[in-house]
C-alpha cells in the first residue's frame, strides 16, 4: 500500500517539474518521503544526462534583467511545455537570469561561465535538469545598451511563462510610448531598427528579386525602376521598425509616433522560444 497521498505526488511533481510515474516512483523509493523523493530524482537525472544530449528543445522561457543603461534577454530552453511552465524551471531561469547580469556576461559561453551561490550556471543547469528529467539548455543571451531601456514580456499562453521577450533603447522620457513601441515589436516582429541598418547585399538581392518579379508579370520595362523602389520600399516597411506602421495607429509609423513624443530609439532586442 502506497504511503503517500495524491497531494503528496502533486507537491513533489510542483517542486522538482518531473513527471507523475517518475515522481510515484522516488515516493515508493523514499518510503513517502518528499525531500527523499526530490533528491532521488536528482540523483536519477545525473545518470541519464549524456542519454538526453540529443533530444530537441523546443519549448522553455524568456527572461529579462534591466540594470543602470545594460539589459539582458536570456532564452532558457527545455523539451516539452510541462517543464517549462513549473515553478522549479521558472526559478532556475531567474537564477540564471540573475547571474548573467550580475557577471555582464553577453553571450551564451560567458553565461555559463556565471556563478550564482557558488555554483556556474552550467552546472546549476545540469543539476536542476537532472531533477526535472528533460535536456535544459541556455540558448540566448542578448544585451543591450542605451540610457533608457523598456522590457516587455509577452505570453503567447496564459498557461506559459513569457515566450516572448522585448527590450527597447531608447533616449527620451515618454516611457509609456517606449513601452507601446516594445509592445509592437513583440507583435510584429522587425528584423532592422532602421533601413540604414541593413546590409546592403540585403537590399541589392531585393532590388534583383523585384526586378525580376516585375518583368515576369509583363511589366513595361519603362516603369521597372519606380515599381522595383517601390517593392523594396514596401520590404523596408516590413523589416525596419521605424518603418513599421505603428501597431496603436497604422496612420502613423514607428518612426513618427517616437518622434512626437520626444523620444529617439537607439536600438532593440526580441527574442521567442525555439527561434
Amino acid at each position: 500500500m502506497a504511503n503517500y497521498t495524491a497531494s503528496d505526488v502533486k507537491e513533489l511533481r510542483e517542486k522538482s517539474g518531473a513527471g507523475m510515474m517518475d515522481c510515484k516512483g522516488a515516493l515508493d523509493e523514499a518510503n513517502g518521503d518528499i525531500e527523499k523523493a526530490f533528491e532521488f530524482l536528482r540523483l536519477k537525472g545525473l545518470k541519464g544526462v549524456s542519454k538526453r544530449e540529443g533530444r530537441t528543445t523546443s519549448n522553455g522561457l524568456i527572461v529579462s534583467r534591466v540594470g543602470d543603461g545594460a539589459g539582458v534577454l536570456v532564452e532558457l530552453a527545455c523539451e516539452t511545455d510541462f517543464v517549462a511552465k513549473a515553478e522549479n524551471f521558472v526559478t532556475l531561469a531567474d537564477q540564471v537570469a540573475d547571474a548573467i547580469a550580475a557577471a555582464g556576461a553577453k553571450n551564451v559561453e560567458d553565461g555559463l561561465k556565471a556563478t550564482h551561490d557558488g555554483k556556474t550556471v552550467a552546472d546549476l543547469i545540469v543539476d536542476k535538469a537532472a531533477i526535472m528529467g528533460e535536456k535544459v539548455e541556455l540558448r540566448k543571451v542578448e544585451v543591450i545598451s542605451a540610457a533608457g531601456i523598456d522590457a516587455y514580456m509577452h505570453r503567447t499562453s496564459r498557461d506559459l511563462p513569457p515566450q516572448v521577450g522585448v527590450l527597447l533603447g531608447f533616449d527620451g522620457a515618454d516611457i509609456e510610448t517606449a513601452h507601446d513601441i516594445a509592445v509592437h515589436i513583440a507583435a510584429f516582429s522587425p528584423t532592422y531598427l532602421s533601413r540604414e541598418d541593413v546590409p546592403a547585399e540585403i537590399v541589392a538581392k531585393e532590388r534583383e528579386i523585384a526586378a525580376e518579379t516585375a518583368r515576369n508579370e509583363g511589366k513595361p520595362e519603362a516603369a521597372l525602376e519606380k515599381i522595383v523602389e517601390g517593392r523594396v520600399t514596401g520590404f523596408f516597411k516590413e523589416t525596419c521598425l521605424l518603418d513599421q506602421a505603428f501597431a496603436k495607429d497604422n496612420k502613423q509609423s514607428v518612426a513618427q509616433v517616437a518622434k512626437t513624443a520626444g523620444l529617439t530609439v537607439t536600438g532593440f532586442l526580441r527574442l521567442r522560444v525555439g527561434v
